[in-house]
């Protein structure tokens, strides 16, 4: 059996894998990146963010078509191509895999295909096509990413149902679909279908969809999809899948009552796992914590020259987050193998992640954006702070825009009225977000934001209003201290 040694061995070729590869070669070290998936890309590129964003700017278009009469526009009858649409989806994700392949083959670094599994704390072993190659390393960040966990439903095996990676794919739109978890994949393909034109019945185990955030987020949505004609069912548990009358059904218990839901097909989206059963994390003395890789904020496991990033650390499953953790996993393990002499990078110390500014976005409409803390993670971190909200549908533009749902909420800590985190659930919710993002990023306060001019009449200068009702509370209180 051959060997290749390197400085920084990178197992997983997703956003994390080749930030921290490039974030550790620049850094001067021989690194080698390990792939073993079908295709190059990862996760958001090639069954996550980015192909489901395009069926669903697919789905978004046409729900303003159907509502065109709204705004005193007669279309002609049209109907949606559900074949067209994933052609368009498979042409684009084709173009981002073909730019992501070209970056880690041209890269400052060794890139290798094949399945790799620790055999020892300082090497791997590399098989591609029944062949096995040693691959050694001073220090390895891993980075495979995420998986679809297998949660059993008696009889659902046997009836059949699809994933989130085929109902990427379904050329064909089924005519009654039953959505089976409540998460951002559930919500944003569930409306999707429903966009469409199938009948969609949502079916989730928590007392709320989006059981991560705050109860009137979830609220503020669910009623936009009820409004839409989606059924949504909370709080249940699953009993059975079975078929009746030639077509699939779903048993489950809601309000201590068995209900039974018959559709064509049946949406298997109850989340995804972290991607470590094939790894041997135990010959690398590697821990996890549950399904995860437990890792620190410098993302070092409970091996010192091991560093994991991503999906894989299962903390914030966002792209944007494993790219700051694959950077930061990727510096402090050519850190590690290199040392403080031979490192080439600008900062010679330690780097950690930073969740301050920790930001997620579901693409649904209305879409649900967040930044920094919610209501339940302050109340949790038992932080005191001050709340206030505005709703769309009492706002000129939004109104012209024939908005309905959705507001936008702002926290601030009481003493300075800093803010320390925001929801938006409404339309381009996505890019509102960021002004928040920029304010907290300079420690900004309720105050300040307020006086920054916003132009009228614009969906952003709704987030003076709730800003200035913080800013009256702050001053009120410094006011009752004096």
């Amino acid at each position: 059996m051959s060997t290749l040694s390197f400085d920084v061995v990178i197992i997983g070729g997703g956003s994390a894998g080749y930030a921290a590869a490039r974030t550790a070669a620049e850094a001067g070290a021989d690194v080698a990146v390990i792939e073993g998936g079908a295709q190059v890309g990862g996760l958001c590129i090639l069954r996550g963010c980015m192909p489901s964003k395009s069926l669903l700017e697919s789905s978004h278009r046409w729900n303003a078509i159907r509502h065109a009469k709204d705004f005193g526009l007669e279309v002609e009858p049209i109907k949606p191509d559900l074949g067209k649409i994933v052609a368009r989806k498979n042409k684009l994700i084709g173009g981002f895999a073909d730019y992501r392949r070209e970056q880690l083959e041209k890269g400052k670094f060794t890139f290798l295909r094949g399945s790799a599994k620790f055999n020892g704390p300082n090497s791997v072993l590399l098989k591609t096509d029944g062949d096995e190659q040693e691959i050694t390393g001073k220090s390895f960040v891993i980075a495979t990413g995420s998986i679809i966990p297998w949660i059993p439903v008696p009889g659902l095996a046997e009836v059949g149902f699809i994933n989130s990676d085929q109902a990427l794919n379904l050329k064909e739109l089924p005519e009654s679909i039953v959505v089976l978890g409540g998460g951002v994949i559930a919500v944003e393909l569930g409306q999707y279908f429903l966009g469409l034109g199938s009948k969609v019945t949502l079916i989730q185990r928590s007392s709320q969809i989006l059981k991560s955030d705050d109860a009137d987020v979830a609220e503020e949505l669910s009623a936009a999809l009820r409004a839409e004609g989606m059924t949504i069912h909370t709080d249940t548990k699953l009993l059975q899948a079975k078929t009746v009358a030639g077509q699939k059904a779903v048993v489950f218990e809601h309000g201590g009552k068995k209900k039974t839901v018959k559709a064509s097909e049946i949406f298997y989206a109850l989340g995804r796992t972290p991607n470590t059963a094939s790894l041997n994390l135990d010959a690398a003395k590697v821990k996890l914590d549950g399904a995860r890789i437990a890792a620190d904020a410098g993302m070092k496991t409970s091996a010192k020259h091991i560093f994991a990033a991503g999906d894989v650390v299962g903390q914030y499953e966002i792209v944007h987050i494993a790219i700051q953790q694959g950077e930061v996993a990727g510096h402090n393990a050519a850190l590690a193998a290199l040392g403080k002499t031979k490192f080439k990078g600008a900062t010679k110390t330690a780097q950690k992640v930073d969740y301050r500014l920790k930001c997620s976005v579901v693409f649904t409409e209305p879409e649900v954006a967040s930044v920094g803390l919610n209501e339940k993670e302050a109340k949790a971190d038992k932080i005191p702070y001050y709340v206030a909200s505005y709703p769309f549908n009492d706002h000129g533009k939004s109104i012209i825009m024939g908005i309905e749902h959705g507001f936008i909420k702002i926290l601030a800590e009481k003493k300075r009225g800093e803010i320390i985190g925001a929801q938006i659930v409404g339309p381009h919710a996505a890019d509102l977000i960021h002004e928040f993002i920029a304010v907290m990023r300079y420690k900004g306060t309720a105050e300040e934001l307020a006086l920054m001019p916003h132009y009228h009449p614009t969906l952003a200068e709704m987030i003076t209003y709730p800003a200035e009702e913080i800013a009256e509370k702050v001053a009120a209180s410094k006011k009752r201290k004096k």
